[in-house]
């Protein structure tokens, strides 16, 4: 996937970028260029098919205070949870999420007598493993920060009991659909009642703007628990597909993400430059009935 070629550019130039800046220098665009050894016009070209906008307003979006920026223009999450509802599908753009929680049972028996499919996948945001059941994506994981052997020892050891074959055509279509935000992804997860409300809450983050732990514990219904929310963010099985990426600390901070600082701030800057390019900084997530 070409995306992937464009994903470790953007890594590189983060690299770039944040050593300029803890040396209290910037870099033009020019001299980015070199130190990536590309021309300047290959580099704006690849950048700009990638992220939507110029590679200096791209970087703009790197800077280190982006999640402070956006914090400060976030969409409300409580109005957004009030004026939609909490519900299991997101419509984000032209991609449908459509998920189910595994019953009570189903979590008991810690995925016994259930067959997943996994594989490895190039991303827009580097290479993934992904697993999933007959009924949806289960699991995904970017990971060229963790690795692969973790990555998988991750969200295999949510399903304890299940069997695992390595099958990515099984997964193909979902992948693709899911990266190219366009069609119908079907999502499968295990989670406790309280992780999966926390989950939900986090797909009704629009695309371009973020909430706090606050936002969602309130938004849920528990406004004291914004710690045990923050935990339940930190175990969303399927990264980018539900935005645990758009939470962050009160301050302002990232916080920690899972599968990787650099990959949450690539994906919070090329989801924020493509607002900014459809003409809406924080564009609204419409909720996809079953009637769909």
């Amino acid at each position: 996937m070409q995306d992937s070629y464009h994903y470790q550019l953007i890594a590189r130039a983060i690299a770039q970028i944040d050593a300029a800046h803890a040396a209290g220098t910037s870099l033009t665009l020019s001299a980015l260029a070199q130190k990536l050894h590309m021309s300047e016009a290959h580099f704006q070209k690849c950048f700009t098919a990638w992220a939507g906008v110029s590679p200096l307003r791209y970087m703009q979006y790197l800077k280190l205070d982006l999640a402070k920026d956006l914090l400060r223009q976030r969409h409300p999450l409580t109005a957004v949870a009030q004026e939609t509802g909490l519900s299991g599908s997101a419509r984000l753009h032209d991609l449908v999420l459509r998920w189910e929680a595994m019953t009570p049972g189903e979590f008991a028996r810690k995925g016994a007598g259930l067959l997943i499919n996994w594989g490895r996948f190039d991303t827009p945001y580097g290479p993934a493993l992904v697993m999933g059941t007959s009924r949806g994506i289960c699991g995904l994981a970017f990971s060229a920060e963790m690795g692969e052997a973790t990555a998988y020892q991750d969200l295999a050891t949510r399903w304890p009991a299940a069997t695992f074959v390595e099958n990515p055509e099984a997964l193909e279509q979902w992948v693709t659909a899911a990266f190219a935000q366009r069609g119908d992804v079907a999502l499968h997860l295990s989670g406790r009642a309280f992780q999966i409300k926390v989950w939900e809450a986090l797909l009704q983050i629009p695309e371009g703007a973020v909430a706090t732990y606050q936002d969602i514990a309130i938004a849920i219904g528990a406004p004291k628990a914004t710690r045990a929310a923050g935990t339940a963010i930190g175990r969303n099985p399927v990264a980018a597909l539900i935005p645990c990426h758009r939470a962050l600390r009160k301050s302002g901070g990232l916080g920690g993400y899972h599968w990787g600082l650099t990959t949450k701030r690539v994906l919070l800057a090329r989801e924020a430059a493509r607002a900014e390019a459809n003409g809406s900084r924080m564009p609204h997530a419409a909720l996809a009935t079953d009637n769909d």
